[in-house]
């Protein structure tokens, strides 16, 4: 037991990144090579393969990886199998949403490759590949989210685990739904409301990557609401700082490590927090410029650094920086008090530092 929380004190390897994602994409597998089997649709295993690629092209698996560590925060013990597969089951809706995510946004690349409505295109000219592959990946998304619920409830939890996480994952899934929507709806109309792009960020990333995780993690493990609202106290503040930090990394990121073009976010015109502060102390001309850039999908690298120029030169970027660091200082401060075993503490703190101050 921790000799601080009187929670029990994970093991050694309990809590190591690496060693969790392989416990993850192991279970991730074994669902995949089960409905690959026996006398399986050609065509199932074709996209069951396509899917495959997906899943191991470089995903960080945050989300697996926060309920693993909500489990342990609430003194989570015993048999871990069934939670691996909960976990797992986490980053199968989230290739859902990627998938449909790109669909919408009409992205080309995902992670470097080629995103799979691009990867499933085939037809006899440019238009019908380009239709099957929407087409094929609207369905394939569909099949995955599913297949989510399918490898939760057959992944051995027990009816109490299964009553208690089942309105969290229900929040979860609407929560992320209405963030999208309220993307799409912003989509092409930048403008100086902060609190509108904040308010997108926290439904869409925020509750969906760190705090429905945690919580679901938290909830196997039998946890009561005063911690699950410790988990939110830490989780909203990062969430929203992950966020941010990946909205800067879309304009002045490297794409060969983000794996995804600098272009899209200015040619789709995300309403992003980073654009609103521009806007709002952008003079005449500034203005003038993001509004004419911003959006076009036509948009090229010189068009680009034009941008990068007036969100530089507006303060919109040490803006966003700010805001990145008063969230970090308050989920640490959250930390610190956090009734949580002391290796989950340092990892939730690790966790802190990989999501706000990478360049990927």
């Amino acid at each position: 037991m921790s000799p601080t929380t009187g929670l029990r004190e994970p093991g050694a390897d309990a809590l190591d990144s690496v060693h969790l994602r392989g416990l993850i994409d192991e279970r991730l597998n074994a669902f995949l090579d089960a409905r690959c089997g026996g006398d399986a649709d050609v065509h199932l295993v074709s996209l069951i393969e396509h899917l495959r690629g997906f899943l191991t092209a470089g995903g960080k698996r945050v989300r697996p990886l926060l309920c693993m560590v909500g489990w342990h925060a609430a003194g989570g013990h015993g048999d871990p199998e069934p939670v691996i597969g909960a976990a797992a089951s986490l980053e199968l809706f989230h290739a859902f949403t990627l998938i449909h995510d790109d669909v919408m946004d009409a992205s080309d690349t995902r992670r470097g490759r080629p995103t799979l409505h691009r990867a499933l295109e085939t037809g006899e000219d440019d238009t019908s590949a380009e239709r099957f592959g929407v087409n094929s990946a609207i369905l394939l998304g569909d099949l995955v989210m599913v297949w989510s619920d399918e490898l939760l409830h057959s992944s051995g939890l027990d009816h109490r685990q299964l009553a208690a996480v089942r309105p969290l994952l229900d929040a979860m899934r609407t929560e992320v739904m209405i963030g999208q929507y309220r993307d799409l709806l912003a989509t092409g109309q930048p403008d100086a409301d902060v609190e509108r792009s904040l308010a997108v960020i926290r439904y869409k990333t925020a509750k969906y990557t760190v705090e429905r995780p945690l919580h679901i993690g938290a909830a196997l493990a039998g946890a009561d609401q005063s911690l699950l609202d410790v988990c939110t106290a830490y989780a909203l503040p990062l969430g929203e700082a992950f966020q941010l930090r990946d909205d800067l990394l879309g304009v002045f990121g490297d794409s060969s490590k983000t794996g995804k073009s600098t272009l899209d976010d200015l040619r789709e015109g995300k309403a992003t927090a980073l654009m609103a502060h521009a806007l709002h102390t952008a003079d005449e001309e500034q203005a003038r410029l993001l509004r004419s850039l911003v959006g076009d999908p036509e948009l090229d690298e010189a068009g680009a650094e034009t941008v990068r120029g007036v969100l530089r030169a507006t303060g919109a970027v040490d803006e966003v920086e700010q805001m990145i660091t008063e969230r970090v200082q308050r989920a640490r401060r959250v930390l610190d008090e956090a009734p949580f075993p002391e290796e989950v503490r340092k990892t939730l703190d690790t966790f802190i530092t990989t999501t706000t101050l990478r360049a990927a």
